[in-house]
């Protein structure tokens, strides 16, 4: 049986039954359903044939080709769905929910697949993802300088049982100059985007939602505009945490990189930093002197960040004291402040 579902409905799916993508690689890595599992109709240049003969020579032909490519896979295509699915219930798409999708689910609905298929393709979905952009939501931010443990104190928030949307992690980024650590890599702006959208979607808007002070950019990602508007615009509680503890924190988060990284990425914000603060940051390096490095650099990153907590309206910002950068402490303490705020803020639960 072949359910046809619009996007709404593709969505609320039981987790139970895996979601297939039967585009190509290349497509599926520059953006695809969460979770979504890969099984490819054609493979990249096969699809750059087919709709190249789509072009030349009209849709019959393109679809001889299509039959001629795939002829040899559909056996392995239903055993790669079994593997995924021995339930036999599965969520089918392609781009535009057309000749690709409707072929798989043509065929596994033969073999004895419960189909459900997304009208509209992954095309109504990125639909979708943006709409989730332009709601509303309940957001909490977290502030702080370079150094104050805002991403530990965001995971801590979650484990006391708070919703907590960590963008540097969906991301890959740290959000500096340093921010790829030196491995990291970062996710397309497409796969980005759907899976803030998806965490978002989940979020249950009568509690709410933490969410760490972010320029627009976060490395080469950026925050879609709707959600980044209310970011700006929603209560902010700012911890601040001495000078020397966060130094030692960061210390301890980059001392151990390599040091052609660190200069590689100093020199990168040379103009910021000045000649002479950038020769000394990178002296430091050399040298070994990590925390001389890392103070040096957060003259810049300190004066970048009161510049943006500037242009919030003071009313909105919250701050607080925190001795050190021991996450389990400060997540406790900005909870019990913001139950506090409970008065001000009378949405929170």
């Amino acid at each position: 049986m072949i359910k046809n579902l619009e996007i709404d409905s593709f969505i609320k799916l039981d987790n139970t039954i895996p979601v297939v993508d039967v585009r190509t690689p290349a497509e599926f890595t520059q953006g695809h359903i969460v979770d979504a599992y890969n099984i490819p109709l054609f493979s990249n240049e096969e699809r750059v044939r087919v709709g190249t003969t789509y072009k030349q020579q009209g849709r019959e032909p393109a679809i001889l080709l299509g039959f001629d490519l795939t002829g040899s896979k559909w056996s392995g295509f239903i055993k790669q769905a079994l593997e995924i699915a021995p339930e036999r219930k599965i969520a089918l798409h392609c781009w535009r929910g057309g000749m690709r999708s409707g072929a798989m689910a043509w065929a596994l609905n033969l073999y004895g697949f419960e189909v459900f298929l997304l009208v509209g393709g992954y095309k109504k979905y990125r639909r979708w993802v943006q709409d989730q952009f332009d709601e509303k939501y309940n957001l909490l931010v977290l502030g702080g300088m370079t150094g104050s443990g805002k991403t530990l104190i965001l995971h801590q928030l979650r484990e006391f049982g708070q919703q907590v949307i960590d963008l540097e992690g969906l991301a890959q980024h740290h959000g500096s100059s340093y921010g790829s650590m030196d491995r990291m890599i970062q996710p397309s702006q497409e796969q980005f985007e759907n899976e803030l959208a998806t965490q978002l979607y989940k979020a249950n808007n009568d509690k709410p939602v933490w969410i760490e002070d972010e320029s627009l950019t976060i490395g080469h990602r950026s925050i879609p505009n709707g959600l980044w508007h209310q970011m700006r615009e929603a209560k902010l509680l700012n911890i601040k945490i001495p000078l020397t503890h966060r130094v030692d924190f960061l210390v301890q988060e980059y001392g151990q990189l390599n040091k052609d990284f660190l200069i590689e990425c100093t020199q990168r914000i040379w103009k910021r930093l000045g000649p002479e603060q950038t020769k000394n940051a990178i002296s430091a390096i050399n040298e070994g002197r990590i925390a001389d490095f890392i103070s040096l650099v957060l003259v810049y990153y300190d004066k970048t960040y009161r510049i943006g907590l500037s242009k919030r309206l003071a009313e909105s910002i919250y701050e607080l004291d925190g001795n050190d950068t021991n996450a389990i402490k400060n997540a406790a303490l900005i909870l019990e402040h913001s139950h506090k705020m409970a008065e001000a803020l009378p949405h929170i639960n």
